[in-house]
């Protein structure tokens, strides 16, 4: 078996990923759930053949001193994989996530209308949120492709790894990945306010320097695009403030009530006819009230504020949760799974 032979299958398939295992025959998630391929079960030497196959020499060289490695690989025409190398009971293995080529638009994807105007924003920051697999990459590459077909700005990207290319088309894209471009997420935005950016996107706001420097870029007149593993807008508000010292939160709630434009985000679900997965989202903007209930601590009140906001664009993931169900999208197990109140939810749908 040749690596571009279980790529192309892989692709084929409609995987999302790809999970590569000593004993295993190469294991793909279809529509989130595991399938076990029709390929032979691999080897420690099929896999270390494998994974060596998809690096390049520095990669092969990064990857005998950390153990682990996050990289990408482009089987040209075909797809891109963003890939996590590692080691496991002294084997290596590796695990593939599939981006697509070609990327899709808010249109195509059938996104909320209401992240063309989010997109639009000319200043602050936008997060989007979401645990692991849930599409927050997608989302925000098809902000950044909605920018770049329709207004001229300067867009870097610093991400670990680079995921989505882009083509300049209107917009002028520049894009860094972490370990070739650049040392770390907080010291790229230390710099970028010099390279004079009207976008910046980060791939993850994964530690307090990245968070203060994303803030701070954003203050300083960019729109700054990043993510968060958070499940929904008041628990994201809470997580920023957590990650920095408790001497520090009633100024980081002013810096974020004052940057914060909004925060989309989103769980990715099972269709009940089979045919894939689709997207719900919850939606905050950042009205006056919005950055009231911020700087006062008051988070818990978000969720009244977006109920209350429709007129707005704003939307509950529960309610968004709930029409799926109630149009027959999702089951009603898969939507109450994803449920910021389950009770909540049930009491809902039942019209308790």
């Amino acid at each position: 078996m040749e690596v571009k032979e279980l790529l192309n299958d892989v692709v084929a398939s409609g995987s999302s990923d790809l999970h590569i295992k000593a004993g295993q025959p190469p294991i793909y998630r279809i529509n989130g759930k595991i399938q076990r391929s029709t390929f032979p079960v691999l080897t420690k030497e099929d896999t270390k053949r494998l994974v060596y196959e998809l690096m390049s020499e520095q990669q092969k060289s990064w990857f005998r001193d950390r153990l682990e490695l996050d990289f990408t690989y482009e089987l040209p025409g075909v797809a891109r994989f963003r890939t996590n190398a590692f080691c496991q009971r002294g084997h290596i293995g590796a695990a593939l996530r599939v981006i697509p080529i070609k990327i899709r638009s808010i249109d195509e994807w059938g996104l909320p209308e209401i992240l063309k105007d989010i997109a639009e924003y000319h200043r602050g920051l936008v997060l989007v949120t979401g645990p692991t697999g849930s599409g927050k990459s997608t989302t925000i590459a098809a902000m950044v492709e909605y920018l770049n077909s329709l207004y001229r700005r300067h867009i870097i990207t610093l991400e670990d790894p680079i995921e989505f290319v882009y083509e300049d088309n209107l917009c002028t894209i520049e894009q860094r990945g972490l370990g070739e471009d650049t040392d770390s997420f907080a010291e790229a935005l230390r710099h970028v306010t010099r390279q004079n950016p009207d976008v910046v996107v980060v791939g993850e706001m994964r530690d307090l320097q990245t968070m203060q420097m994303a803030i701070r870029a954003s203050e300083m007149g960019a729109l700054v695009l990043t993510t968060l593993h958070t499940t929904d807008a008041a628990q994201t508000v809470d997580r920023i403030l957590d990650t920095f010292p408790a001497d520090q939160h009633q100024q980081i709630r002013l810096e974020l009530s004052t940057a914060l434009q909004a925060i989309i985000s989103q769980a990715l679900l099972r269709k009940l006819d089979g045919s894939g997965r689709t997207a719900a989202f919850e939606i905050l903007i950042c009205t006056p009230g919005v950055r009231n209930v911020i700087r006062e601590g008051k988070a818990y009140q978000i969720y009244s504020l977006i109920q209350t906001g429709q007129k707005y664009g704003m939307q509950m993931l529960d309610q968004a949760l709930k029409q799926m169900y109630m149009s027959g999208v999702v089951s009603y197990r898969d939507a109450l799974s994803k449920c910021s109140d389950p009770e909540d939810f049930e009491r809902s749908v039942s019209g308790g």
